[in-house]
């Protein structure tokens, strides 16, 4: 199996180019999952900032074609199988049973290890470009990372209150351990009594 890949891909050219091939699979599967993200998310602000990163996404996917074009190749042909298992734990977080601030909380985490995701592998597309004496895609790709950091720290930011609340116990949780404190209190004055 490594054997075939080694064989694949004999210069760094081609692995620029199947690398960005994953990349662009990625954004694309991120452009599917990010409203389903800000539906499910409880936070105004949270929503807000999915929204933002789907026009963002948009826009990423713009210039991969620009640097596709520009090198005269076809930008499909390749799953990213990361993102797909990434974005897989996201969906599996929505269908939980969760308090709003605590799927909330989990939803950044999610968003995150996106960003942490596509921060790797676009600092690593840049250099290569960089290296093959691609300056236009270099710097394509360097502004769409810069944007990838800039939703990272915006996702820093909402984790900051946002994990407070989810950590705050919710209303029905407060209900149902001052109705055990309750029944626990009637039971030893039951037991006093005898």
């Amino acid at each position: 199996m490594w054997e075939d890949f080694v064989l694949e891909l004999g210069s760094l050219q081609q692995l620029f180019v199947d690398e960005l091939k994953d990349l662009y699979s990625a954004e694309n599967q991120i452009l599917k999952a990010l409203p389903k993200m800000a539906k499910a998310a409880e936070s105004r602000q949270l929503q807000q900032a999915f929204r933002e990163h789907l026009k963002q996404t948009e826009g990423h996917v713009k210039r991969l074609r620009r640097i596709f074009d520009a090198l005269g190749k076809p930008p499909t042909g390749k799953k990213c199988k990361g993102m797909e298992g990434l974005l897989s734990e996201g969906a599996e977080l929505m269908k939980e049973d969760a308090e709003p601030p605590v799927m909330d909380a989990g939803l950044i985490s999610a968003a995150q290890r996106v960003e942490h995701y596509e921060i790797a592998a676009y600092g690593t597309v840049r250099t290569y470009a960089q290296l093959l004496e691609e300056p236009e895609a270099a710097e394509l790709l360097q502004q769409t990372l810069d944007e990838e950091k800039q939703t990272d720290v915006k996702l820093s930011e909402l984790a900051d209150s946002i994990n407070v609340e989810a950590e705050a116990p919710s209303h029905s949780q407060r209900m149902r351990a001052s109705n055990g404190r309750l029944r626990g209190s009637a039971g030893k004055r039951k037991s006093t009594r005898r």
